[in-house]
C-alpha cells in the first residue's frame, strides 16, 4: 500500500506565478467559435452533385467538430452519384 502524498506547501509571498485573472486571453487559434472565411461552393452544373455539395456551404464558421460528419455524408453522396453514372454508362455500352 502506498503512503498518501504530503500536501503542497503554500506558495511564498513573492511567488512569480500569476493568478488566473492576470493571464492574457488565449490566442485566436483557440477561439471557441471559428470566424467565417467567406468560402463559397461553386455550382458544378450537375444538379445531383450541386445538391450533394450544398452542406459544405454551411460549414463556413461552424465548429470543426461538426465538419467530419458533413464531409463523410458529402463523400458518400458523391460516391453514390458516381456509381450511378458508371452504371448508366455501362448499360448503354452493352446494347
Amino acid at each position: 500500500m502506498s503512503e498518501p502524498s504530503a500536501p503542497e506547501p503554500p506558495a511564498p509571498a513573492g511567488d512569480p506565478r500569476p493568478d488566473s485573472d492576470d493571464l492574457p486571453p488565449l490566442p485566436g487559434l483557440w477561439a471557441p467559435e471559428p470566424a467565417p472565411l467567406g468560402v463559397e461552393v461553386e455550382p458544378t452544373g450537375h444538379p445531383a452533385v450541386d445538391a450533394a455539395l450544398e452542406p459544405l456551404a454551411a460549414l463556413d464558421g461552424a465548429p470543426t467538430t461538426e465538419h467530419a460528419a458533413v464531409y463523410e455524408n458529402v463523400q458518400q453522396s458523391l460516391s453514390t452519384i458516381l456509381t450511378a453514372l458508371d452504371d448508366s454508362d455501362g448499360d448503354s455500352n452493352s446494347s
